[in-house]
């Protein structure tokens, strides 16, 4: 259910042509309207460099430091193909919050990426997280994708409202979760859990959300670091899911969980 088709789309925006990064880690490029709006109004944000067209610049706050320069101009500092629309900010990747800052179950569903690579899924997940009220996304330090770039740009802005966590390893920081009293569901399609069944029963407060990779799924670790693993029901027309199409509707039903039983 988490696997993805590539869809011939490199397996980072950066294989191919200009670097979004910079030479320094945590340093890169973003770029649209929404994402670099949001991006400079977001005091977490170091902003370094911000190069806008002279349409653009009237959107930007007064008295903000910037370079104005023609499209093609902008084109050139961002890799190939990057759909701009006049802005392009250089900035660093915001410093995450620690693992500690969320545990507690009482502040909010927190999500849980396994090695989710692809930018493109993890934009369109931070997206989802911002619609749903998820507390925090926690992400693998190493081979998850970095806030800049295509990220951003998916995101449309959410990006820079849902708190991004950066953790060694991803099962231990389940475990965590759950020995301060979490409740942790794993997405599975091998699962015999229906996942409206479980978060109705266990969604509040204290869910966490874990998702697999876009290839392989959760893995056994990961898996096993979970109170209980959950599918969502499917026709045979459709074998699986994108992962970030399964994430949005594990939120939602954890959303949807939350309303019911406060109004209850």
């Amino acid at each position: 259910m988490m696997k993805n088709e590539r869809r011939n789309r490199p397996k980072t925006p950066y294989s191919q042509g200009k670097s979004a990064h910079s030479g320094t880690p945590g340093e890169g490029w973003l770029w649209g309207r929404h994402a670099v709006l949001a991006a400079i109004a977001n005091p977490r944000r170091k902003q370094l460099r911000l190069v806008v067209t002279r349409n653009a610049e009237r959107e930007l706050p007064e008295d903000l430091k910037h370079e104005t320069a023609d499209p093609a101009a902008i084109d050139r500092l961002l890799p190939p193909g990057a759909v701009h629309q006049g802005f392009a900010l250089q900035t660093e990747e915001p410093v995450s919050e620690p693992l500690r800052s969320v545990v507690d179950p009482t502040h909010g569903l927190v999500l849980v990426l396994d090695q989710v690579t692809d930018p493109h899924n993890a934009g369109a997940i931070l997206r989802s997280a911002a619609a749903f009220g998820v507390r925090a996304v926690v992400m693998q330090d190493r081979k998850s994708p970095p806030l800049l770039g295509a990220v951003a740009k998916a995101a449309v802005g959410a990006a820079e409202t849902v708190p991004v966590i950066r953790v060694t390893n991803i099962a231990d920081s389940v475990l965590e979760m759950r020995e301060a009293g979490r409740f942790a569901v794993g997405l599975a399609g091998e699962a015999d859990g229906d996942l409206h069944d479980i978060v109705a029963k266990h969604g509040g407060p204290g869910l966490v959300i874990v998702m697999g990779s876009e290839d392989k799924g959760l893995r056994p670790r990961v898996a096993e670091s979970c109170d209980i693993l959950a599918r969502i029901p499917m026709t045979a027309k459709a074998e699986s899911l994108n992962v970030s199409v399964a994430a949005a509707v594990a939120m939602y039903e954890a959303h949807r969980a939350r309303i019911t039983k406060a109004s209850a």
